[in-house]
């Protein structure tokens, strides 16, 4: 793709600050202390603003667009849908929501053959729990501590970082667990066995005291997102499954974030060999160019609604312009080998690349992830691996976190930034220069990190 050139507008991008911050009411932020970049446009792996400075995105938007911005068959497809059948209600059979459907059970693993059509991630969560519960009659769910699984009513309260304490009822039927994390283990392990062992027994003991009747089910990211990018150790899922197997717990794997090529594989499940009763998507699944999300449903729980209504719906559920949009990403990310190209670039570039940062740079506690998706845990210390930051730091208490994002930004990088981590999570075909381009980057604004350590 030719590079797009940068043609400078400041007097357009002003008019639109000044319609954003007269009219715009912004997600989780403080409305009065937010400067948002006005974005003239994007292309690929960049985007750019108004007065000529071009960002590679290193954060995929919210790291969704998995094909990059503006891929020309993706938006002839949207367009094309929209000449032809731009809307239509969901209660009806659609060749291209079929389609969508169709493709989509093509790559869940097992039997997750049955697709129910949500506009998000958070929505995709909602109506999964509420299968879940329906179909065992059992009303509690247990989600792990460091996760993320939206902002709806159910979602926020199984999220397990503090953009949950704002809006935590303790009346939601939620249990929170540890999941594991051998950098920061909550187990006092000092092996990946030794992390799993001890994060597996601790589920079977929440289970116990909570008692496994109750319970509908366990919902997990796949790998968490947001929360670290915390890659769980083997033989952790696969003992989960059989714990749900053993008490008749739905096992839910979220894959919003993990799913459609970002770990290498075309949902993260693949890596360790597990199989869901459900599993939640969104983002990825059209690079985010339409709202859509869903449910994937094994037979088993499908069949409980056979003959019972299933009490939920969506006036926009499975949208004709946002299937559309899936289709043709999927056809792409098939076409170009997707991917097969993310692995490549975790494998041979983002993860070697990240690693040698490590050893240059003492802010770089711990280097992690897989495919494009990887976190570098900053720190003051590597000896105590006392983070950069404050857990939930804002404020002066953050200001080593906003320097070294200012810095990577000043270097022509667009960083996803969490507490004391960074995130590199490019789109999903990122070039190899292009990679290498953000770890340059990374490079520069890990030496403002550097300052900060002890």
């Amino acid at each position: 793709m030719t590079p797009h050139v940068v043609e400078p507008d400041p007097q357009a991008g002003a008019a639109v600050k000044a319609a954003d911050r007269a009219h715009v009411f912004h997600s989780w932020s403080a409305q009065g202390l937010i400067d948002p970049l006005a974005v003239a446009g994007a292309e690929g792996s960049y985007f750019w603003d108004y007065d000529g400075n071009r960002y590679l995105d290193f954060s995929s938007g919210l790291v969704y667009t998995n094909i990059g911005y503006q891929h020309p068959r993706v938006v002839a497809a949207v367009q094309e849908q929209a000449g032809k059948l731009v809307t239509f209600a969901p209660s009806f059979a659609v060749d291209v929501r079929s389609e969508a459907a169709r493709l989509i059970a093509g790559r869940t693993p097992g039997d997750l053959d049955k697709i129910f059509f949500t506009n998000g991630g958070a929505e995709a969560v909602e109506n999964a729990v509420r299968m879940a519960r329906l179909h065992t009659g059992r009303t509690k769910v247990l989600s792990a501590y460091r996760s993320y699984h939206g902002a709806t009513n159910t979602a926020i309260n199984l999220t397990g970082d503090p953009r949950r304490w704002p809006s935590d009822t303790a009346s939601a039927g939620v249990v929170h667990f540890w999941a594991p994390f051998l950098y920061r283990s909550p187990f006092y392990a000092t092996t990946e066995a030794e992390e799993s062992a001890r994060a597996l027994q601790h589920l079977e003991d929440t289970i116990a005291f909570e008692g496994p009747a109750t319970i509908a089910a366990i919902i997990l990211e796949t790998v968490p997102g947001t929360a670290g990018i915390m890659t769980p150790p083997p033989g952790y899922l696969a003992g989960v499954r059989e714990i749900c197997d053993r008490y008749g717990i739905v096992f839910i794997l979220d894959e919003v974030m993990a799913g459609f090529g970002r770990t290498g594989k075309w949902f993260a499940a693949e890596h360790f060999d597990v199989v869901p009763d459900l599993l939640t998507f969104a983002k990825g699944v059209n690079s985010g160019y339409v709202p859509l999300g869903g449910v994937a449903i094994n037979g088993e729980i499908a069949a409980t609604f056979d003959k019972r209504a299933y009490p939920g719906g969506l006036t926009y559920s499975g949208h004709p312009l946002a299937c559309a949009a899936a289709v043709a990403t999927l056809q792409v990310m098939e076409d170009e080998k997707v991917v097969e190209h993310a692995a490549h670039i975790g494998e041979n570039v983002l993860g070697p690349g990240l690693r040698e940062l490590a050893e240059r740079h003492p802010s770089v506690g711990d280097v992690r992830g897989l495919g494009v998706f990887w976190a570098l845990d900053l720190v003051r210390n590597r000896e105590t691996r006392e983070p950069l930051v404050p857990y939930n730091a804002a404020g002066e208490a953050n200001a080593p976190m906003a320097a070294f994002a200012a810095a990577a930004k000043k270097n022509g990088l667009w960083p996803l930034v969490a507490m004391n981590r960074t995130h590199a999570v490019p789109p999903c075909n990122v070039s190899e220069a292009e990679a290498k381009e953000g770890l340059a980057a990374l490079d520069a604004a890990l030496s403002v990190a550097d300052e900060h350590t002890a």
